[in-house]
């Protein structure tokens, strides 16, 4: 299984969206004290588990510890911030996002198809 990269400086997430420009990056937004987040975040690594992410970067951003990263992630993709939030990132620019419990193995799946089928601007 992937294990997410943490995000917590503007320098990683400037990497994360550099790294967007050759290959899918999923990345996760995760209130460690929200109980909506422990489920989301929970999909999010059994979606790392069952589907084939070597190719795609996972990231994520735990919003108490990286406040001003999760802030400069809706600033860069002109997405409102909710956590737990997921966003998959292709080309520089959020291409799918989901929030709360529309965060699924499923709705991960669907984000990643088509963060895979876009290509980079």
């Amino acid at each position: 299984m992937a294990h997410p990269t943490r995000i917590s400086t503007k320098a990683e997430l400037d990497y994360a969206f550099r790294e967007s420009e050759e290959r899918p990056v999923i990345l996760f937004k995760h209130s460690l004290t929200c109980p909506v987040s422990t489920a989301a975040y929970q999909a999010y690594l059994d979606f790392l588990r069952v589907h084939d992410v070597a190719s795609s970067l996972a990231a994520l951003v735990e919003v108490q510890n990286a406040r001003d990263v999760s802030n400069e992630i809706s600033t860069r993709t002109g997405i409102r911030h909710e956590s737990p939030q997921a966003l998959m990132l292709r080309g520089g620019r959020a291409v799918w996002n989901a929030s709360h419990w529309d965060i699924s193995v499923d709705s991960l799946n669907e984000g990643l198809e088509r963060a895979t089928s876009t290509e980079p601007s």
